[in-house]
């Protein structure tokens, strides 16, 4: 596909007009289909017919196979490219979808309902020319239905001989006389019904064109099949020519090597934006046996989430025989694929977002085997710091003692990392963050070694918190730090509500002020403002 660009993009523009032929057809099957569904399977039976056309050369075996299961419904693609209009109608009752010229009787039908004008005023020129009277008119009116109506004068005539043989007499008024004819009656019968008869003629057909399709069941679902095939990989060579994907090494190992591993949503925004996004590597096993977890620290906002993601997604790619974003990969076989991250509540069910993530942890816990791929993202933050510490701390120790994964634990408990002394398959790595003051820089580099703080405040910080707030915020981080470092003991009474911030100070009064002071506006005139203003703006120079 990467190669052969001009028949692949040939093949992406056939595509584009491919409906969900599935869908259509099922609804078919359902009696909940319509003349929409007949004219997806003629889009999608076209479509197939245009690839193939345009798949020339040679083609990897899978692509091949399915070029040719696209073959063989020439058939029924003709009937429904004869029949069917081109933009039918959502119901089949609305009439319509049928094309002109495919049945005679409907033709007929169409005529009498659309042009019962044209019709009537044709027969009254025949009857006119048989009786040689131009006065003769064929009128309607809803108590006789369609009637031959000539003058008195021209009566006598049409009830003589031979004329009264076709011509029957119905009514006579004081200006008229009032005739009909078999033919006439039939034809206003044929009018009356033409409506009621062009839906039992379309509806028949429409019966016809499904019952065709229904019996293409099985040959259109290996079409639906090849047709997404072919998509998926013509829209993956599209991706890797346009930005720069790599094909991995897939095999039956437990390796998991990503080299400059990108994650494809995240690079699509910034490459928008003129940005750049930053690539990182990704080494989770070297196909030994045995678990291979990596813990990695670092703070809030420096990409421990996105780095997960798109080393899952890579997984997700490499196995469905996609390129994927990178310069190098090779991975082993994952049976599956596990994701906790993010956070939600199912309040309706009676769960809290703790709940919730203690759920999925379990479920990745008890079915994990040694070829799963888990990414686990601030596993115990929910709920109290020892509490979720401990529920992480043993979470990262079954999953490498007992499931024996590969996996990719991001977490702010730094205090697990010591048990990167204690796990022979588990590595610390860390999302690299500098600070230059009181900014923090987040470089999105993935680096070996734990992190040495979660930079939360500066964080916050970041996000607009009051100066107030995070000033006390240092100042209780620090009261805490050395408390834990085996300072005194903190207790609540030692930090009083916003002792960080600076009590205000009253500046001394000015002369300006002094004179202000001494100024009742009232009792001024004009010119002893003015004279004010002047002394005012002296005293500020």
């Amino acid at each position: 596909m990467l190669d052969q660009t001009i028949e692949a993009d040939a093949m992406r523009v056939a595509l584009q007009n491919v409906p969900d032929l599935e869908r259509a057809v099922s609804r078919l099957a359902l009696d909940r289909g319509g003349p929409r569904d007949l004219a997806a399977v003629r889009a999608s039976l076209g479509a197939a017919r245009d690839i193939a056309i345009a798949a020339t050369g040679d083609w990897p075996e899978k692509i091949t196979t399915a070029l040719l299961r696209l073959r063989g419904q020439d058939e029924l693609r003709n009937a429904l490219e004869a029949m069917l209009v081109e933009d039918p109608p959502h119901f089949a009752r609305d009439g319509g979808f049928i094309a002109d010229g495919v049945d005679a009787d409907l033709d007929q039908a169409r005529s009498l309902r659309d042009e019962s004008r044209g019709v009537i005023a044709g027969l009254q020129a025949k009857y006119a020319e048989a009786t040689g009277i131009a006065a003769l008119k064929i009128k309607h009116n809803n108590v006789l239905g369609y009637f031959i109506e000539t003058t008195a004068t021209h009566a006598s005539k049409m009830l003589s001989p031979p004329l009264s043989d076709s011509f029957a007499h119905r009514q006579t008024t004081a200006n008229a006389v009032r005739f009909t004819t078999p033919e006439l009656a039939e034809l206003e019968t044929r009018i009356l019904s033409a409506a009621d008869e062009a839906q039992k003629i379309e509806m028949r057909l429409y019966s016809s064109l499904k019952d065709q399709i229904l019996d293409a069941g099985a040959a259109l679902a290996d079409v639906a099949e090849a047709l997404a095939e072919i998509d998926i990989a013509v829209a993956g060579a599209r991706l890797a020519r346009a930005l720069n994907w790599v094909r991995p090494m897939v095999d039956d190992s437990r390796t998991f090597t990503v080299t400059g591993g990108r994650h494809p949503v995240v690079e699509a925004a910034l490459d928008r934006e003129g940005a750049r996004f930053i690539a990182n590597d990704c080494a989770l096993s070297d196909g030994s046996d045995g678990a291979d977890i990596w813990l990695i620290t670092g703070p809030n906002m420096a990409g421990k989430s996105t780095y997960l993601r798109q080393n899952a997604l890579i997984a997700v790619l490499a196995q469905a025989g996609m390129y994927v974003p990178a310069t190098a990969a090779h991975i082993g076989i994952v049976t599956q694929l596990f994701s906790r991250v993010g956070a939600a509540d199912d309040l309706a069910r009676g769960r809290s977002t703790f709940m919730v993530e203690m759920v999925e942890t379990a479920a990745i816990l008890n079915q994990a085997d040694p070829r799963a791929l888990v990414i686990l993202d601030e596993i115990g933050r929910g709920t109290a710091t020892y509490d979720g510490l401990s529920i992480a701390w043993a979470t990262l120790e079954h999953l490498h003692e007992v499931n024996g994964t590969r996996a990719l634990f991001a977490t702010h408990y730094h205090e697990l990392g010591a048990l990167v002394e204690k796990l022979s398959g588990l590595r610390a790595a860390h999302v690299a963050a500098e600070e230059a003051g009181d900014e923090v820089i987040f470089l999105h580099e993935v680096r070996e070694g734990a992190a040495d703080r979660s930079y939360g405040v500066q964080v916050a910080r970041l996000a607009g918190l009051p100066d107030a707030v995070i000033a006390r915020a240092r100042d209780v981080l620090s009261s805490l730090e050395d408390s834990e470092a085996g300072g005194p003991k903190v207790m609540v009474d030692d930090l009083p509500l916003f002792s960080a911030a600076p009590a205000p100070v009253k500046a001394a009064p000015s002369q300006t002020d002094d004179l202000l002071a001494n100024i009742n506006p009232d009792d001024l005139t004009p010119r002893e403002a003015l004279e004010v203003l002047y002394r005012l703006k002296g005293s500020a120079d």
